[in-house]
C-alpha cells in the first residue's frame, strides 16, 4: 500500500492537501462490538463480586488472581497517552523516550518484592493512609492526598482525555471537546457503577485488545518502511518539503538510534536517564495509588509478584509497538508529522508548537485496511478507557478515604460509595478545562509534557516513602518538611516553566538559566537530593517516631 502522496516543495502543506480516510461501516460494526463486549464483560464483574462495601468496591475484595492484576497494571500504565505520545516522540526524535519504559520494567519489580510487603503488612487501601499509620498526625495525610489528585488531573487525567480525543477527532473530524465529552460518558458508566472488580477485569479486556492491535499495526509498518534496516536508512530523511535551507527546523536527530546521548546538549542526557529517570519511576510503580490499588487488591503476595512480573514483561512491547511505528509514521508523511513551520502546523493538527503526536493516527488511518482500522479504533479507546477507568477509581478512592473520611469521620460506609462516585463526575469537568494547556505544552511532545512535570512534583514524595519504608529513624516532622521544601522548589520550577515555555524551532532562546541550562531529569536528581537532606536533618535533630509506628514494617526491613 502506498503512503499518501507528497506535494511538491512550492506548494504550502495543508491538512486539505491530503486525502483523509475515515471510518468505514465495517469499522464502525467493529467499534460497536468491542463496546458491547466491553460492557458485558464490565457488567459480569459487577455481577461477580462484591461492591457493597468499602474495601469490596476500592480493592475488589483483595481476591484477583496474578494475571488480571498483571493486565490491568499494564493497561493503567498504557493509556492512550502513551500510543500518542510515545509514538509522537519517535517521530520526533528517536527511541530515547524507550527509557521511560524499560525503566518501568524493573522498578515494578521493586514495588511487589520491597514496597508491597510493608503495605500488605499495614493493612492499608490509600497511600497517603499509609504515611498516617508510618508517621502519625494527619496532616501528611491531607497534604498528599491533595497533591495525588493534583498530579492525576495534570498528568494522567486531561493528557489521557486529550490524546484519545486527538486521535477520534482525525478518525471522525468531530470537534476535539464533543470526542472528550463521548468518550467520558461512556468510560464513567461502569467505573461509577462497578468499581476496581470492574475496572481491572475489563482492564484484562482492553490489555489483549491493545496486544493484538498494536502488533498487527507494527506488522504492517515495518512492512511499509522495508523493515528495521529501511527505518534505519528512511528515517534521517524524512525531511518536510517546506524545509528551508541553512535552518536545522524539522530535520531529524543524529542521535536518534540512541537511547544514551550527549550528557550536556541533548533532549534526555544520559544521567539524567539512569538517576534523574528512575526517581519519579519508582514513585510512580512503588508508590502511586493506581498501581499499588491493583496489587493489593491481589489474592496473596504470590499472585501479586506474579502480576508485577507479567508487567515487566510487557514493559519490552512499547519501543516496537508505539515508539518505531511513530518514527516510520514520520518516513511516510514527512510533510504532516514532521512540520516545523507555525503556520502550518497550525493548519494541519491545530498545534503551531508541532504535529508529531498525530503520527500513530496518522498511521493507523492511512496503513491499515478497512475493518482492521475498526479495530486500532478499539485499541485507542481501549487504552483510554483503562487508563482513565483505573485514575477515576484510585481518585475518588484517595479523595473519599483520605479527605472525606477526615472531615467527615464518623460518616456511614454507604455515604462514602456514593462521595466516591460524585467526585469522578466532578474531576471530569477540572480536567477538560486544562486540556488547552496540555495541548500547547513542550513542543507538541505529549510524552515530553507528562514526564517533565512529573519531575518537578513527584521526586519528594518518592524520597518520603522510600525513608518511611527503610529508615527507621524518620519520623514526621521530617517527612512533612522533606515534602514541603521539595515540592516549593519543583512548583517554581513548574511555574517558570510555563511562564517561559521551551523557544519553538529557529526562536532565541531567552529562558533564565535554571530553565534553559538544567533538563527536567537534573532538577528531579536536585529535588530528590534537596528533600533527603532535608528529611535527615529534620529526623535527627527532632524526637525519633513512636516504636508502634515503626512495627507496621514486616520482618526483614532494614534499620
Amino acid at each position: 500500500m502506498e503512503p499518501t502522496s507528497v506535494p511538491p516543495a512550492s506548494v504550502t502543506p495543508s491538512w486539505d492537501a491530503f486525502p483523509q480516510q475515515t471510518l468505514e461501516p465495517v469499522d464502525i460494526a467493529v467499534l460497536v462490538l468491542y463496546f458491547l463486549f466491553v460492557l458485558a464483560v464490565g457488567l459480569w464483574s459487577m455481577w461477580k463480586t462484591q461492591r457493597s462495601t468499602v474495601k469490596g468496591y476500592f480493592l475488589a475484595g483483595g481476591q484477583m488472581a496474578w494475571w488480571p492484576v498483571g493486565a490491568s497494571l499494564f493497561a493503567s500504565n498504557v493509556g492512550s497517552g502513551h500510543f500518542i505520545g510515545l509514538a509522537g516522540s519517535g517521530a520526533a526524535s528517536g527511541i530515547a523516550a524507550t527509557a521511560y519504559e524499560w525503566n518501568g520494567m524493573f522498578c515494578v519489580l521493586v514495588l511487589a518484592w520491597l514496597f508491597l510487603p510493608i503495605y500488605i503488612a499495614s493493612g492499608v487501601t490509600t497511600m497517603p493512609e499509609y504515611l498516617r499509620k508510618r508517621f502519625g498526625g494527619k496532616r501528611i495525610q491531607v497534604f498528599l492526598a491533595i497533591l495525588y489528585l493534583f498530579i492525576y488531573i495534570f498528568t494522567k487525567i486531561s493528557v489521557d482525555m486529550y490524546a484519545g480525543a486527538l486521535f477520534i477527532q482525525q478518525a471522525l473530524h468531530w470537534d476535539l471537546y464533543i470526542a472528550v465529552a463521548g468518550l467520558l460518558a461512556i468510560t464513567a458508566i461502569y467505573t461509577v457503577s462497578g468499581g476496581l472488580a470492574a475496572v481491572i477485569y475489563t482492564d484484562a479486556l482492553q490489555t489483549l485488545i491493545m496486544l493484538i492491535g498494536a502488533v498487527t499495526l507494527m506488522v504492517f509498518s515495518f512492512i511499509e518502511v522495508g523493515g528495521l534496516e529501511g527505518l534505519q536508512t528512511k528515517y534521517f530523511n524524512a525531511i518536510p518539503s517546506t524545509h528551508k535551507e541553512n535552518s536545522s527546523c524539522g530535520l531529524p536527530r543524529d542521535d536518534a538510534f540512541h537511547i544514551f546521548r550527549d550528557p550536556v546538549h541533548s533532549d534526555l542526557p544520559w544521567p539524567g536517564v539512569l538517576v534523574g529517570m528512575t526517581i519519579p519511576s519508582l514513585w510512580y510503580w512503588c508508590t502511586d495509588q493506581v498501581i499499588v490499588q491493583r496489587s493489593l487488591a491481589a489474592k496473596n503476595l504470590s499472585h501479586a509478584k506474579g502480576g508485577s512480573l507479567m508487567t515487566s514483561y510487557l514493559k519490552i512491547l512499547p519501543l516496537f509497538m508505539m515508539v518505531m511505528p511513530g518514527m516510520i509514521s514520520r518516513v511516510l508523511f514527512p510533510d504532516l508529522v514532521a512540520c516545523a513551520d507555525p503556520e502550518n502546523c497550525q493548519k494541519i493538527c491545530g498545534n503551531p508548537s508541532g504535529c508529531s503526536d498525530i503520527a500513530y493516527p496518522k498511521l493507523v488511518l492511512e496503513l491499515l485496511p478497512v475493518g482492521l482500522r475498526g479495530l486500532m479504533m478499539s485499541v485507542m479507546i481501549a487504552a483510554l478507557m483503562s487508563s482513565l477507568t483505573s485514575i477515576f477509581n484510585s481518585a475518588s478512592t484517595i479523595f473519599t478515604m483520605d479527605l472525606w473520611k477526615h472531615f467527615r469521620p464518623r460518616c456511614s460506609e454507604w455515604e462514602l460509595m456514593i462521595v466516591g462516585r460524585v467526585f469522578v463526575l466532578l474531576l471530569t469537568v477540572i480536567s477538560i478545562l486544562w486540556i488547552p494547556l496540555v495541548q500547547a505544552g513542550q513542543g507538541g511532545q505529549l510524552f515530553i509534557y507528562i514526564q517533565s512535570i512529573s519531575s518537578y512534583l513527584q521526586p519528594p514524595v518518592a524520597v518520603v516513602f522510600i525513608l518511611g519504608c527503610f529508615w527507621r529513624r524518620a519520623n514526621e516532622k521530617g517527612a512533612f518538611w522533606g515534602l514541603v521544601v521539595g515540592l516549593l522548589l519543583g512548583v517554581v520550577r513548574l511555574v517558570l516553566d510555563f511562564i517561559f515555555p521551551e523557544p519553538r524551532c529557529g526562536e532565541a532562546d531567552a529562558r533564565p538559566g535554571v530553565v534553559k541550562y538544567m533538563h527536567y531529569l537534573y532538577f528531579s536528581m536536585v529535588l530528590a537530593a534537596v528533600s533527603t537532606l532535608t528529611v535527615l536533618l529534620v529526623s535527627v535533630a527532632t524526637a525519633p517516631p513512636a516504636p508502634e509506628m515503626v512495627r507496621l514494617r514486616p520482618k526483614g526491613a532494614r534499620s
